[in-house]
């Protein structure tokens, strides 16, 4: 019979943030073992590991050779980012891209977004998708909820409309996420972190957006 008695006592080995992830950090580097990353791709993977606990997704974490040099020089130069759910606006810390000059935005929330969806028989992921690329120019787009918004981004890109400085495509679910991450590994042109199957999601998104943030002003340090 299981024990179900839950009133023993549970010391946490620290409750200092810092030192939270220090040990998360450690944990993560000695289970994942030996892998294939640069080091400055292991920051990002790593930090997807973090948020997920799921090693299996960290593995299949996929980089264009230029994504983290592109998305470092993209914040740098003050371009925006670009959401597709407002859970990655939540989570990000869009202070780093506003110290540089740019923010972070999410159109699906939108009414004319909705409105235009309705009227047009489609998701609002799309149209937030389409609104974004008429405001901005080049950014980062992180899509980690809605494939319907990747597969329109990579439409946009190919037809020329469209011209990111990078795009952080993890999006999770059943119908048409691995698919468009299948899609977005076969895009030439344009800097990607991607990872393959169902599993991705707003929190590994965030998750990559930050490391990529976090280096950016790492950088922006080290040549002041």
């Amino acid at each position: 019979m299981a024990n179900t008695n839950f009133n023993t006592a549970f010391t946490p080995l620290t409750v200092d943030p810092d030192k939270i992830y220090d040990y998360s950090f450690s944990i993560i580097k000695e289970e994942m073992g030996d892998h294939p990353f640069t080091d400055e791709q292991w920051l990002v993977v790593r930090r997807i590991i973090h948020a997920s606990a799921d090693f299996e997704l960290g593995r299949s974490v996929m980089f264009t050779p230029d994504a983290i040099e592109a998305g470092i020089q993209s914040i740098l130069a003050g371009r925006h980012v670009i959401a597709d759910v407002q859970m990655i606006e939540s989570g990000s810390g869009r202070k780093r891209f506003q110290r540089h000059g740019g923010d972070l935005h999410c159109y699906i929330a939108d009414e004319d977004v909705a409105k235009e969806a309705k009227a047009q028989g489609t998701t609002r992921a799309i149209i937030s998708i389409q609104k974004a690329t008429k405001l901005h120019q080049g950014g980062i787009y992180a899509i980690g909820n809605a494939p319907t918004a990747l597969l329109e981004l990579i439409r946009l890109i190919k037809e020329g409309v469209a011209k990111p400085d990078l795009i952080i495509g993890m999006p999770v679910g059943f119908v048409s996420a691995a698919e468009s991450k299948e899609e977005l590994a076969l895009l030439e042109g344009i800097p990607f972190i991607t990872n393959t199957g169902r599993k991705g999601g707003s929190t590994v998104t965030v998750a990559a957006l930050n490391a990529i943030s976090i280096m950016a002003d790492e950088h922006a340090k080290q040549t002041k």
